[in-house]
Protein backbone atom coordinates (compact mmCIF):
# COMPACT_ATOMS: atom_id res chain seq x y z
CA UNK A 1 0.00 0.00 0.00
CA UNK A 2 1.54 3.37 -0.94
CA UNK A 3 2.53 5.82 1.76
CA UNK A 4 0.08 8.52 2.56
CA UNK A 5 2.76 11.08 3.24
CA UNK A 6 4.39 10.64 -0.14
CA UNK A 7 1.03 11.06 -1.78
CA UNK A 8 0.44 14.27 0.07
CA UNK A 9 3.87 15.49 -0.86
CA UNK A 10 3.31 14.75 -4.52
CA UNK A 11 -0.05 16.54 -4.49
CA UNK A 12 1.40 19.57 -2.71
CA UNK A 13 4.22 19.80 -5.20
CA UNK A 14 1.80 19.44 -8.05
CA UNK A 15 -0.43 22.16 -6.58
CA UNK A 16 2.51 24.50 -6.12
CA UNK A 17 3.60 23.89 -9.66
CA UNK A 18 0.13 24.71 -10.99
CA UNK A 19 -0.14 27.85 -8.88
CA UNK A 20 3.32 28.86 -9.89
CA UNK A 21 2.50 28.37 -13.54
CA UNK A 22 -0.63 30.51 -13.17
CA UNK A 23 1.35 33.18 -11.38
CA UNK A 24 3.96 33.26 -14.11
CA UNK A 25 1.24 33.34 -16.74
CA UNK A 26 -0.53 36.28 -15.08
CA UNK A 27 2.75 38.07 -14.64
CA UNK A 28 3.63 37.62 -18.30
CA UNK A 29 0.12 38.67 -19.34
CA UNK A 30 0.33 41.83 -17.24
CA UNK A 31 3.73 42.68 -18.68
CA UNK A 32 2.40 42.20 -22.20
CA UNK A 33 -0.70 44.34 -21.40
CA UNK A 34 1.43 47.16 -20.01
CA UNK A 35 3.69 46.93 -23.04
CA UNK A 36 0.71 47.05 -25.42
CA UNK A 37 -0.71 50.09 -23.58
CA UNK A 38 2.64 51.83 -23.85
CA UNK A 39 2.72 51.10 -27.57
CA UNK A 40 -0.88 52.27 -27.89
CA UNK A 41 -0.10 55.50 -26.04
CA UNK A 42 2.88 56.08 -28.31
CA UNK A 43 0.59 55.75 -31.31
CA UNK A 44 -2.08 58.02 -29.76
CA UNK A 45 0.50 60.65 -28.90
CA UNK A 46 0.18 61.91 -32.43
CA UNK A 47 -2.72 61.84 -34.84
CA UNK A 48 -5.20 59.72 -32.86
CA UNK A 49 -4.59 61.61 -29.64
CA UNK A 50 -5.30 64.84 -31.47
CA UNK A 51 -8.65 63.50 -32.74
CA UNK A 52 -9.62 62.15 -29.31
CA UNK A 53 -8.81 65.50 -27.71
CA UNK A 54 -11.13 67.21 -30.20
CA UNK A 55 -14.00 64.83 -29.38
CA UNK A 56 -13.40 65.33 -25.64
CA UNK A 57 -13.43 69.10 -26.14
CA UNK A 58 -16.86 68.94 -27.78
CA UNK A 59 -18.25 66.67 -25.06
CA UNK A 60 -16.88 68.86 -22.25
CA UNK A 61 -18.26 72.07 -23.70
CA UNK A 62 -21.71 70.59 -24.29
CA UNK A 63 -21.82 69.22 -20.75
CA UNK A 64 -21.10 72.71 -19.39
CA UNK A 65 -24.10 74.03 -21.31
CA UNK A 66 -26.21 71.17 -20.00
CA UNK A 67 -25.34 71.97 -16.39
CA UNK A 68 -27.00 75.40 -16.60
CA UNK A 69 -30.04 75.87 -14.39
CA UNK A 70 -33.48 77.01 -15.49
CA UNK A 71 -32.68 80.64 -14.59
CA UNK A 72 -29.73 80.70 -17.01
CA UNK A 73 -30.88 78.33 -19.75
CA UNK A 74 -31.48 80.12 -23.09
CA UNK A 75 -30.55 83.47 -21.55
CA UNK A 76 -28.20 85.90 -23.27
CA UNK A 77 -25.37 84.70 -21.02
CA UNK A 78 -26.10 81.08 -21.98
CA UNK A 79 -26.21 81.97 -25.68
CA UNK A 80 -22.79 83.58 -25.38
CA UNK A 81 -21.45 80.30 -23.97
CA UNK A 82 -23.07 78.42 -26.86
CA UNK A 83 -21.40 80.64 -29.46
CA UNK A 84 -18.11 80.27 -27.61
CA UNK A 85 -18.44 76.49 -27.97
CA UNK A 86 -18.47 76.89 -31.73
CA UNK A 87 -15.56 79.36 -31.83
CA UNK A 88 -13.32 77.17 -29.66
CA UNK A 89 -14.18 73.93 -31.45
CA UNK A 90 -13.70 75.39 -34.91
CA UNK A 91 -10.31 76.81 -33.92
CA UNK A 92 -9.20 73.32 -32.89
CA UNK A 93 -10.77 71.85 -36.02
CA UNK A 94 -8.86 74.29 -38.23
CA UNK A 95 -5.56 73.19 -36.66
CA UNK A 96 -6.40 69.53 -37.34
CA UNK A 97 -7.13 70.26 -41.00
CA UNK A 98 -3.84 72.14 -41.43
CA UNK A 99 -1.85 69.37 -39.71
CA UNK A 100 -3.43 66.70 -41.91
CA UNK A 101 -3.70 68.54 -45.23
CA UNK A 102 -2.32 65.61 -47.23
CA UNK A 103 -5.12 63.33 -46.02
CA UNK A 104 -7.80 65.97 -46.45
CA UNK A 105 -7.21 66.31 -50.20
CA UNK A 106 -7.86 62.60 -50.73
CA UNK A 107 -11.30 61.16 -51.39
CA UNK A 108 -13.80 60.80 -49.89
CA UNK A 109 -12.62 63.21 -47.18
CA UNK A 110 -12.11 66.05 -49.66
CA UNK A 111 -15.82 65.93 -50.50
CA UNK A 112 -16.81 66.05 -46.81
CA UNK A 113 -14.57 69.04 -46.12
CA UNK A 114 -15.90 70.85 -49.19
CA UNK A 115 -19.48 70.23 -48.05
CA UNK A 116 -18.61 71.63 -44.63
CA UNK A 117 -17.30 74.83 -46.20
CA UNK A 118 -20.45 75.06 -48.35
CA UNK A 119 -22.62 74.80 -45.23
CA UNK A 120 -20.51 77.46 -43.54
CA UNK A 121 -21.44 79.88 -46.35
CA UNK A 122 -25.13 79.26 -45.61
CA UNK A 123 -24.35 79.80 -41.93
CA UNK A 124 -23.35 83.38 -42.74
CA UNK A 125 -26.96 84.08 -43.81
CA UNK A 126 -28.17 82.74 -40.46
CA UNK A 127 -25.75 85.05 -38.65
CA UNK A 128 -27.03 88.05 -40.60
CA UNK A 129 -30.67 87.13 -40.01
CA UNK A 130 -30.21 86.66 -36.26
CA UNK A 131 -28.37 89.97 -36.01
CA UNK A 132 -31.44 91.53 -37.65
CA UNK A 133 -33.47 89.83 -34.93
CA UNK A 134 -31.30 91.41 -32.24
CA UNK A 135 -31.90 94.78 -33.85
CA UNK A 136 -35.65 94.17 -33.66
CA UNK A 137 -35.44 93.39 -29.95
CA UNK A 138 -33.45 96.60 -29.49
CA UNK A 139 -36.30 98.52 -31.15
CA UNK A 140 -38.85 96.85 -28.86
CA UNK A 141 -36.72 97.78 -25.87
CA UNK A 142 -36.64 101.44 -26.91
CA UNK A 143 -40.45 101.53 -26.93
CA UNK A 144 -40.53 99.93 -23.49
CA UNK A 145 -38.08 102.51 -22.19
CA UNK A 146 -40.56 105.19 -23.26
CA UNK A 147 -43.28 103.39 -21.28
CA UNK A 148 -41.00 103.26 -18.24
CA UNK A 149 -40.17 106.94 -18.62
CA UNK A 150 -43.85 107.83 -18.94
CA UNK A 151 -45.00 105.94 -15.85
CA UNK A 152 -42.06 106.60 -13.58
CA UNK A 153 -43.02 109.27 -11.02
CA UNK A 154 -39.70 110.21 -9.42
CA UNK A 155 -40.53 113.90 -9.52
CA UNK A 156 -44.29 113.45 -9.06
CA UNK A 157 -46.12 111.79 -6.20
CA UNK A 158 -49.17 110.98 -8.33
CA UNK A 159 -49.36 109.20 -11.67
CA UNK A 160 -51.61 111.30 -13.88
CA UNK A 161 -53.87 110.67 -16.84
CA UNK A 162 -51.36 112.17 -19.27
CA UNK A 163 -48.74 109.62 -18.28
CA UNK A 164 -51.19 106.78 -18.93
CA UNK A 165 -52.12 108.20 -22.33
CA UNK A 166 -48.46 108.40 -23.31
CA UNK A 167 -47.85 104.83 -22.16
CA UNK A 168 -50.90 103.54 -24.05
CA UNK A 169 -49.83 105.34 -27.23
CA UNK A 170 -46.36 103.81 -26.93
CA UNK A 171 -47.88 100.35 -26.56
CA UNK A 172 -49.87 101.01 -29.73
CA UNK A 173 -46.70 102.02 -31.59
CA UNK A 174 -44.99 98.92 -30.25
CA UNK A 175 -47.89 96.81 -31.51
CA UNK A 176 -47.41 98.21 -35.02
CA UNK A 177 -43.73 97.24 -34.99
CA UNK A 178 -44.37 93.79 -33.57
CA UNK A 179 -47.25 93.05 -35.93
CA UNK A 180 -44.83 93.89 -38.71
CA UNK A 181 -42.03 91.70 -37.35
CA UNK A 182 -44.18 88.79 -36.17
CA UNK A 183 -46.84 88.57 -38.87
CA UNK A 184 -45.65 85.16 -40.01
CA UNK A 185 -44.54 83.75 -36.67
CA UNK A 186 -47.82 84.32 -34.81
CA UNK A 187 -46.25 85.96 -31.78
CA UNK A 188 -48.08 86.50 -28.52
CA UNK A 189 -47.85 90.24 -29.20
CA UNK A 190 -49.92 89.97 -32.38
CA UNK A 191 -52.55 87.92 -30.53
CA UNK A 192 -52.90 90.36 -27.66
CA UNK A 193 -55.96 92.55 -28.29
CA UNK A 194 -56.76 93.95 -24.89
CA UNK A 195 -53.62 96.04 -24.57
CA UNK A 196 -52.99 96.89 -28.20
CA UNK A 197 -56.54 97.36 -29.45
CA UNK A 198 -59.59 95.30 -30.38
CA UNK A 199 -59.63 93.04 -33.47
CA UNK A 200 -60.82 95.86 -35.72
CA UNK A 201 -58.11 98.03 -34.28
CA UNK A 202 -55.54 95.40 -35.19
CA UNK A 203 -56.72 95.60 -38.81
CA UNK A 204 -56.18 99.36 -38.70
CA UNK A 205 -52.69 98.80 -37.35
CA UNK A 206 -52.02 96.37 -40.17
CA UNK A 207 -53.09 98.98 -42.73
CA UNK A 208 -50.91 101.57 -41.08
CA UNK A 209 -47.99 99.13 -41.08
CA UNK A 210 -48.24 98.62 -44.85
CA UNK A 211 -48.16 102.34 -45.42
CA UNK A 212 -45.29 103.29 -43.15
CA UNK A 213 -43.13 100.26 -42.35
CA UNK A 214 -40.96 97.91 -44.37
CA UNK A 215 -40.74 94.21 -43.61
CA UNK A 216 -37.06 94.05 -42.65
CA UNK A 217 -34.78 96.34 -40.67
CA UNK A 218 -31.82 95.57 -42.92
CA UNK A 219 -30.91 94.35 -46.39
CA UNK A 220 -28.87 91.38 -45.18
CA UNK A 221 -31.45 88.78 -46.31
CA UNK A 222 -34.18 88.94 -48.95
CA UNK A 223 -37.87 89.13 -48.07
CA UNK A 224 -38.57 85.57 -49.27
CA UNK A 225 -35.61 84.08 -47.36
CA UNK A 226 -36.50 81.47 -44.72
CA UNK A 227 -34.33 80.55 -41.74
CA UNK A 228 -36.19 77.28 -41.28
CA UNK A 229 -35.71 76.19 -44.90
CA UNK A 230 -32.06 77.22 -44.81
CA UNK A 231 -31.44 75.05 -41.75
CA UNK A 232 -33.35 72.10 -43.19
CA UNK A 233 -31.34 72.22 -46.41
CA UNK A 234 -28.12 72.21 -44.37
CA UNK A 235 -29.30 69.33 -42.17
CA UNK A 236 -30.37 67.26 -45.17
CA UNK A 237 -26.83 67.01 -46.51
CA UNK A 238 -25.27 66.28 -43.12
CA UNK A 239 -24.88 62.49 -43.04
CA UNK A 240 -22.61 60.47 -40.68
CA UNK A 241 -19.59 58.91 -42.46
CA UNK A 242 -19.67 55.24 -43.41
CA UNK A 243 -17.41 52.66 -41.78
CA UNK A 244 -15.07 52.48 -44.78
CA UNK A 245 -14.86 56.29 -44.92
CA UNK A 246 -13.82 56.33 -41.27
CA UNK A 247 -11.22 53.59 -41.66
CA UNK A 248 -9.62 55.04 -44.79
CA UNK A 249 -8.59 58.22 -42.97
CA UNK A 250 -8.16 56.74 -39.46
CA UNK A 251 -11.13 58.59 -37.94
CA UNK A 252 -10.57 62.00 -39.55
CA UNK A 253 -13.99 61.74 -41.23
CA UNK A 254 -15.61 61.61 -37.77
CA UNK A 255 -13.86 64.85 -36.88
CA UNK A 256 -15.24 66.62 -39.97
CA UNK A 257 -18.77 65.34 -39.31
CA UNK A 258 -18.58 66.34 -35.64
CA UNK A 259 -17.61 69.89 -36.50
CA UNK A 260 -20.38 70.05 -39.09
CA UNK A 261 -22.99 68.94 -36.57
CA UNK A 262 -21.72 71.34 -33.89
CA UNK A 263 -22.20 74.14 -36.43
CA UNK A 264 -25.67 72.82 -37.27
CA UNK A 265 -26.77 72.59 -33.64
CA UNK A 266 -25.48 76.06 -32.76
CA UNK A 267 -27.34 77.62 -35.72
CA UNK A 268 -30.52 75.68 -34.92
CA UNK A 269 -30.40 76.94 -31.32
CA UNK A 270 -29.82 80.62 -32.08
CA UNK A 271 -32.66 80.60 -34.63
CA UNK A 272 -34.91 79.05 -31.96
CA UNK A 273 -33.91 81.69 -29.40
CA UNK A 274 -33.66 84.91 -31.41
CA UNK A 275 -36.39 86.47 -33.60
CA UNK A 276 -35.58 85.48 -37.17
CA UNK A 277 -37.34 85.61 -40.51
CA UNK A 278 -39.52 82.49 -40.83
CA UNK A 279 -37.90 80.76 -37.86
CA UNK A 280 -40.21 77.73 -37.60
CA UNK A 281 -38.63 75.26 -35.17
CA UNK A 282 -38.19 71.71 -36.49
CA UNK A 283 -36.98 68.50 -34.87
CA UNK A 284 -33.24 68.12 -35.47
CA UNK A 285 -32.20 64.46 -35.74
CA UNK A 286 -29.16 64.02 -33.44
CA UNK A 287 -27.03 60.91 -34.21
CA UNK A 288 -26.57 58.53 -31.27
CA UNK A 289 -23.25 56.79 -32.02
CA UNK A 290 -20.82 59.55 -31.02
CA UNK A 291 -19.38 60.47 -27.63
CA UNK A 292 -21.04 63.90 -27.79
CA UNK A 293 -24.44 62.52 -28.84
CA UNK A 294 -25.91 62.23 -25.33
CA UNK A 295 -25.30 65.82 -24.10
CA UNK A 296 -26.34 67.28 -27.44
CA UNK A 297 -29.51 65.18 -27.55
CA UNK A 298 -30.38 66.26 -24.01
CA UNK A 299 -29.87 69.93 -24.90
CA UNK A 300 -31.95 69.49 -28.05
CA UNK A 301 -34.78 67.87 -26.06
CA UNK A 302 -34.64 70.58 -23.41
CA UNK A 303 -34.98 73.33 -26.02
CA UNK A 304 -37.92 71.56 -27.70
CA UNK A 305 -39.62 71.14 -24.31
CA UNK A 306 -39.18 74.85 -23.67
CA UNK A 307 -40.81 75.71 -27.00
CA UNK A 308 -43.82 73.52 -26.17
CA UNK A 309 -44.67 75.36 -22.96
CA UNK A 310 -48.00 77.13 -23.15
CA UNK A 311 -46.57 80.59 -22.53
CA UNK A 312 -43.82 80.11 -25.14
CA UNK A 313 -45.76 78.62 -28.08
CA UNK A 314 -46.48 81.96 -29.78
CA UNK A 315 -43.28 83.67 -28.67
CA UNK A 316 -41.08 85.39 -31.29
CA UNK A 317 -38.04 83.73 -29.70
CA UNK A 318 -37.11 81.43 -26.83
CA UNK A 319 -34.51 83.84 -25.44
CA UNK A 320 -35.16 84.19 -21.72
CA UNK A 321 -34.98 87.98 -21.84
CA UNK A 322 -37.71 88.05 -24.51
CA UNK A 323 -39.93 85.94 -22.26
CA UNK A 324 -39.33 88.36 -19.39
CA UNK A 325 -40.17 91.23 -21.72
CA UNK A 326 -43.44 89.54 -22.70
CA UNK A 327 -44.47 89.00 -19.10
CA UNK A 328 -43.68 92.58 -18.14
CA UNK A 329 -45.59 93.97 -21.12
CA UNK A 330 -48.64 91.88 -20.31
CA UNK A 331 -48.53 92.86 -16.64
CA UNK A 332 -48.18 96.60 -17.22
CA UNK A 333 -50.79 96.52 -20.00
CA UNK A 334 -53.25 94.79 -17.68
CA UNK A 335 -52.66 97.52 -15.10
CA UNK A 336 -53.37 100.23 -17.66
CA UNK A 337 -56.53 98.46 -18.81
CA UNK A 338 -57.72 97.84 -15.24
CA UNK A 339 -57.76 101.53 -14.33
CA UNK A 340 -61.31 102.01 -15.63
CA UNK A 341 -64.34 103.63 -14.04
CA UNK A 342 -66.61 100.56 -14.13
CA UNK A 343 -69.34 99.66 -13.47
CA UNK A 344 -71.21 102.78 -14.63
CA UNK A 345 -73.69 104.39 -12.27
CA UNK A 346 -77.42 104.10 -13.00
CA UNK A 347 -77.51 107.70 -14.20
CA UNK A 348 -74.58 107.09 -16.58
CA UNK A 349 -76.18 103.92 -17.93
CA UNK A 350 -79.44 105.83 -18.56
CA UNK A 351 -77.58 108.52 -20.50
CA UNK A 352 -75.90 105.93 -22.71
CA UNK A 353 -79.19 104.06 -23.34
CA UNK A 354 -80.95 107.31 -24.25
CA UNK A 355 -78.16 108.14 -26.67
CA UNK A 356 -78.38 104.70 -28.31
CA UNK A 357 -82.17 105.00 -28.64
CA UNK A 358 -81.77 108.42 -30.23
CA UNK A 359 -79.22 106.96 -32.61
CA UNK A 360 -81.64 104.16 -33.59
CA UNK A 361 -84.47 106.67 -34.09
CA UNK A 362 -82.21 108.88 -36.19
CA UNK A 363 -81.28 106.04 -38.52
CA UNK A 364 -84.97 105.45 -39.25
CA UNK A 365 -86.23 109.04 -39.55
CA UNK A 366 -83.29 111.18 -40.59
CA UNK A 367 -80.28 109.50 -42.02
CA UNK A 368 -78.50 112.84 -42.23
CA UNK A 369 -78.49 113.07 -38.46
CA UNK A 370 -76.79 109.69 -38.01
CA UNK A 371 -73.31 111.05 -37.98
CA UNK A 372 -74.03 113.78 -35.41
CA UNK A 373 -75.90 111.44 -33.07
CA UNK A 374 -73.22 108.77 -33.46
CA UNK A 375 -70.54 111.22 -32.42
CA UNK A 376 -72.64 112.18 -29.42
CA UNK A 377 -72.97 108.58 -28.25
CA UNK A 378 -69.28 107.79 -28.78
CA UNK A 379 -68.24 110.90 -26.89
CA UNK A 380 -70.63 110.01 -24.09
CA UNK A 381 -69.34 106.45 -23.80
CA UNK A 382 -65.74 107.65 -23.92
CA UNK A 383 -66.40 110.20 -21.20
CA UNK A 384 -68.16 107.69 -18.94
CA UNK A 385 -65.61 104.92 -19.41
CA UNK A 386 -62.46 106.98 -19.03
CA UNK A 387 -59.64 106.33 -16.60
CA UNK A 388 -60.32 106.84 -12.93
CA UNK A 389 -57.91 109.53 -11.74
CA UNK A 390 -56.29 110.13 -9.39
CA UNK A 391 -55.28 106.51 -8.74
CA UNK A 392 -55.63 104.92 -5.34
CA UNK A 393 -52.48 104.21 -3.34
CA UNK A 394 -52.83 100.49 -4.08
CA UNK A 395 -53.14 101.11 -7.83
CA UNK A 396 -50.12 103.41 -7.84
CA UNK A 397 -48.07 100.79 -5.98
CA UNK A 398 -49.02 98.11 -8.53
CA UNK A 399 -48.08 100.39 -11.41
CA UNK A 400 -44.75 101.33 -9.82
CA UNK A 401 -43.88 97.68 -9.15
CA UNK A 402 -44.71 96.75 -12.74
CA UNK A 403 -42.69 99.64 -14.13
CA UNK A 404 -39.69 98.69 -11.97
CA UNK A 405 -39.80 95.15 -13.31
CA UNK A 406 -40.06 96.48 -16.87
CA UNK A 407 -37.09 98.77 -16.23
CA UNK A 408 -34.98 95.84 -15.01
CA UNK A 409 -35.78 93.90 -18.19
CA UNK A 410 -34.80 96.87 -20.34
CA UNK A 411 -31.50 97.35 -18.50
CA UNK A 412 -30.55 93.67 -18.72
CA UNK A 413 -31.32 93.61 -22.43
CA UNK A 414 -29.38 96.77 -23.22
CA UNK A 415 -25.89 95.50 -22.34
CA UNK A 416 -26.64 91.85 -23.07
CA UNK A 417 -27.85 92.44 -26.62
CA UNK A 418 -24.75 94.47 -27.47
CA UNK A 419 -22.49 91.66 -26.24
CA UNK A 420 -24.51 89.04 -28.11
CA UNK A 421 -24.32 91.08 -31.30
CA UNK A 422 -20.52 91.36 -31.00
CA UNK A 423 -20.21 87.63 -30.45
CA UNK A 424 -22.32 86.90 -33.53
CA UNK A 425 -20.05 89.16 -35.55
CA UNK A 426 -17.08 87.22 -34.21
CA UNK A 427 -18.68 83.92 -35.25
CA UNK A 428 -19.27 85.40 -38.71
CA UNK A 429 -15.59 86.35 -39.01
CA UNK A 430 -14.36 83.02 -37.68
CA UNK A 431 -16.45 81.12 -40.24
CA UNK A 432 -15.04 83.25 -43.06
CA UNK A 433 -11.42 82.88 -41.84
CA UNK A 434 -11.72 79.13 -41.40
CA UNK A 435 -13.17 78.68 -44.87
CA UNK A 436 -10.54 80.91 -46.50
CA UNK A 437 -7.61 79.29 -44.71
CA UNK A 438 -9.02 75.82 -45.25
CA UNK A 439 -9.42 76.29 -48.99
CA UNK A 440 -5.92 77.75 -49.26
CA UNK A 441 -4.51 74.77 -47.37
CA UNK A 442 -6.31 72.34 -49.70
CA UNK A 443 -5.02 74.16 -52.78
CA UNK A 444 -1.43 74.07 -51.52
CA UNK A 445 -1.69 70.37 -50.68
CA UNK A 446 -3.12 69.54 -54.10
CA UNK A 447 -0.41 71.48 -55.91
Amino acid sequence: MPSTSSSNTSFGAFKRSILGLGSDHNSNHSQKQVHSEEVSNEVKSGFERELEAFQELVVGRLNLLLESGSDEFLSIEWMLKLLDVFVVCQERFKVILVNNAESVVKGPLDRMVTEYFDRSVKALDICNATRDGIEKVRLWRKHLEIVVSALESKQRNVIGEGQFRRARKTFTDLAIVMLDDQKDSGSVFSHRNRSFGRPNKVKELGTQRKQGHSRSLSWSVSNNWSASKQLQSMAGSLVPPRVNEISIHNGLANCVFTMGFVLMFVLWTIVAAIPCQDRGLFNLSVPRQFSWSTPMFMLHTRILDESKKRERKNSPGLLREIHQMEKSINFVSDLIDSVQQFPLTEEQQKEVKDGVQELALGTILKIREDYTVCLFVLALVKERSGQQFPLTEEQQKEVKDGVQELALVCNSCKSGLDTLDRQLREVFRQIMYCRTEGLETLNRAQS
